[in-house]
């Protein structure tokens, strides 16, 4: 029972993680190329802030090391925040593009 508890939380986490960072566009085609684009954006940083929380988690347990699926958690709940605030950005008026 907990292991199929642990997949399926690990892919809930994963699926709110790609419904954060969508972006929704007047069609298909366009909406994946926002959620790509929101993805290239936001991804790099959210890798950094895991690997260093997971280096901080890591020295504080003594050194020994986190399993993937902890390390890969980690990241989507830090995506999920990521996303949620780079959308109330977005959908609160804020021009991104630098146009008038």
């Amino acid at each position: 029972m907990s292991d199929l508890r642990s997949k399926i939380t690990f892919t809930a986490s994963a699926v709110l993680y790609l419904l954060f960072n969508l972006r929704l566009g007047a069609d298909t085609l366009s909406s994946l190329g926002a959620t790509g684009w929101q993805l290239v954006q936001t991804v790099p940083y959210v890798v950094g802030i895991t690997y260093v929380l997971i280096a901080m988690l890591q020295y504080m347990g003594g050194g020994s090391r986190l399993p993937w699926d902890r390390r890969l958690r980690l990241f989507f709940a830090i995506g999920i925040m990521a996303g949620l605030v780079f959308g109330i950005y977005e959908y609160a008026g804020v021009d991104m593009t630098g146009g008038k």
